[in-house]
């Protein structure tokens, strides 16, 4: 390994879960991509079971190059990337994968390019000539498109793959973005390019996005989720937090299931209507609660013990909730309001005093 040179005049942000196996091996990748280059690599480690904050340690003692921000209590690859960029001091700024996937051997090319002085943001693209989507199947490749035109309508950047995770910027073309970002979801580029308050100046350099090796995929089945979060919050976000949104629909879904269950119950079973409303209370609120902790909150799940407590919160805030409905709603029926209205003022005050204090007990943000 080369002798380090510092100050850095590159941070390279890393976010990661569980790559323990990879660390060492990209640390090593990016010394040979980037020789007489004062670089540093910053690893943002949300708490990985797998030792990754300990691995990435051990390199720091021999390799001065090498730095570690481990969180506890929250995750989110987008976050994680912003205060990793916040940890550092480097005039430039890159974000890559920990998987391997993204192709180091571009950085340079990336440097090179930044420092001409006449772009903001470098993005290594898998859209533009010479670039590739390696071995993606045709229906992952078509979902990728169909992203990606969606992101440019956003955006009005011209950005060949504003989907991309691998990316050089100038320190003070992130600032500018930093106090309009969402830091929702794991697609930060897209969330930088929309947050700009004038539109950045982006060269791409090719590559081709290569096959994990070690470690699992983090792209699940709620990607999808997370990214039209992003968009709502970018078109809407300055008016009703996304968070609420997310809340709001929740709990439209909510009143299907009561009455499903109520409905199954009182005709189906037979059951007194009272006891019958009293299961299809419980089963709503539980099965909100439960959507709430995998949708709503999915940065901040809760998980073992910490799920119990939470359903236990999230019914005691339910029921205040619902006192607040009922006692509005009658407070404005008894003053002449008409039926319709007061019912739905005392839905709104139940469902606004829901989120707020179900996000200040339940799903309280550590740290």
């Amino acid at each position: 390994m080369t002798a380090p040179l510092l100050p850095a005049q590159l941070s390279i942000v890393v976010p990661t879960f569980n790559e323990s196996q990879n660390v060492g091996l990209l640390v090593d990748l990016v010394d040979k991509a980037l020789p007489g280059i004062a670089w540093e690599l910053v690893f943002v480690d949300d708490n990985s079971p797998d030792g990754t904050s300990d691995t990435a340690r051990a390199l720091a003692l021999t390799n001065p190059r090498v730095r570690v921000l481990q969180r506890v209590g929250r995750r989110g690859l987008s976050s994680a990337c912003v205060e990793g960029i916040l940890a550092t001091s480097a005039p430039y700024v890159a974000i890559m994968d920990a998987d391997l996937q993204h192709d180091e051997t571009i950085l340079k090319a990336m440097f090179e390019r930044i420092s001409e002085g006449d772009v903001d943001l470098v993005v290594g693209s898998r859209y533009v000539e010479g670039g590739g989507m390696g071995e993606w199947s045709e229906s992952r490749i078509k979902m990728s498109q169909f992203a990606t035109k969606l992101a440019l309508r956003l955006t009005q950047t011209p950005i060949s793959d504003p989907m991309s995770g691998f990316m050089m910027m100038r320190r003070d073309a992130f600032m500018r973005s930093l106090p309009h970002l969402s830091t929702v979801g794991f697609k930060i580029l897209l969330d930088i390019a929309a947050s700009a308050p004038t539109p950045l100046r982006v060269a791409e350099v090719p590559y081709t996005f290569r096959t994990r090796q070690f470690g699992e995929s983090k792209l699940d089945s709620l990607v999808l989720w997370e990214y039209v979060q992003l968009l709502l919050d970018k078109m809407v976000g300055h008016l009703v937090p996304v968070r609420f949104l997310s809340f709001a629909m929740v709990g439209g879904l909510g009143v299907f299931v009561h009455f499903a269950v109520l409905t199954a119950l009182f005709k189906g079973f037979d059951q007194t209507f009272s006891a019958a409303q009293t299961a299809a209370t419980l089963v709503a609120i539980t099965s909100n609660f439960l959507l709430n902790n995998m949708f709503t909150y999915r940065d901040q799940r809760l998980k073992g013990w910490a799920l119990l407590r939470g359903w236990i919160s999230f019914n005691l805030v339910c029921a205040f909730g619902a006192a607040a409905n009922v006692g509005v709603a009658d407070w404005l029926f008894s003053h002449k309001s008409y039926w319709a209205l007061s019912a739905l003022a005392g839905i709104t005050v139940s469902v606004v005093w829901n989120y707020v204090m179900s996000a200040f007990f339940t799903w309280k943000k550590k740290g």
